[in-house]
């Protein structure tokens, strides 16, 4: 019998509004506490792509309208990238912090426990996604009383739905404990199922631990997976290398004016220099120099003037 290959990866179709974008700086690779964190907005600088004319020839695809999944456009802002230095960037799923209201059961399902959530604990920004069946796939991870992350510890939201509490009687009449059912009608509570919440079948009492209430917890999409990207910021890089390299270049032998042109094709002034020497009391030559000539340019030696006088 063959056996089929599934992928198990796909593209990215993920919007910026659901990214979180942190960036470090330091100035150089030595080891050294001179470093700064910061982030970025990703609705500024994140964009993705859609599919053009090309893109969807052959396909099924809208041109101007599907997303081109894995295709992303990035930019970093001059005001925050305009120094020398080494900028690390942490691209993940943006995170939604808010408290365990409860740890409770379905009035109907026994069986059935969950998380409670009270969306007016949860940022304005983020609460669209607590709608009925929109958290599926999430990832919640615990937070200690001290705010630290519980390291290595998660689980995975199955549903989500409206809910509201109602009261039961346990075996003693003084004792009531709220259960939950869920509703149709829109509510400031919702229900989290989570996997896993089931007892080993053999070890029943093992139940798993799903956080408790006024716990703090992390809620993260699991849309993509976190990538770093490192960006070094020079003075040169390969074009203004070659521009030294190949570029075309003039001397001036009257006052020493070395110039050196662009590879625009326009021969624009790139960089000029003095060029002289050093001697002593009895004419020894002791040194030949190179001294930049800053933003002092000589514009009278024009590339093209020069070669067609």
């Amino acid at each position: 019998m063959a056996l089929g290959a599934y992928g198990i990866k796909r593209p990215a179709d993920v919007s910026p509004i659901d990214v979180e974008i942190i960036y470090q700086y330091q100035p150089n690779r030595d080891k050294t506490q001179l470093f700064q964190l910061g982030r970025l907005d990703p609705t500024a600088v994140l964009a993705p792509y859609v599919h053009n004319a090309n893109t969807a020839l052959g396909t099924t695809a809208t041109p101007g309208v599907e997303i081109l999944g894995g295709f992303y456009s990035l930019t970093l802002p001059s005001s925050i990238f305009a120094t020398k230095g080494i900028y690390t960037l942490m691209i993940r799923p943006v995170e939604i912090r808010t408290k365990i209201i409860d740890c409770g059961i379905l009035a109907a399902l026994p069986n059935v426990k969950g998380l409670v959530f009270d969306l007016n604990q949860v940022d304005q920004k983020f609460r669209n996604r607590f709608t009925p069946m929109n958290l599926v796939g999430y990832r919640i991870e615990y937070l200690n009383n001290n705010g630290s992350k519980i390291p290595n510890f998660y689980r995975i939201v199955t549903s989500n739905f409206y809910c509201e509490p109602v009261p039961t009687n346990l075996t003693q009449t003084n004792q009531v404990s709220p259960r939950y059912v869920y509703t149709d009608n829109p509510s400031n509570l919702i229900f989290c199922t989570l996997s896993p919440t089931a007892a080993p079948t053999n070890q029943p009492n093992a139940i798993p631990f799903i956080g408790q209430p006024t716990q703090g917890t992390i809620i993260t999409n699991t849309f993509f997976n976190p990538i770093s990207l490192e960006i070094e910021m020079v003075d040169q890089d390969f074009d203004t290398l070659a521009i030294a390299l190949y570029g075309n270049q003039t001397k001036s032998i009257d006052d020493g004016i070395y110039t050196i042109y662009d590879l625009s094709g326009a021969n624009n002034i790139y960089k000029q220099y003095n060029l002289f020497e050093i001697r002593d009391e009895f004419d020894k030559q002791l040194f030949e120099v190179r001294q930049d000539r800053g933003t002092q340019i000589d514009f009278s030696k024009d590339f093209n003037t020069i070669i067609n006088q």
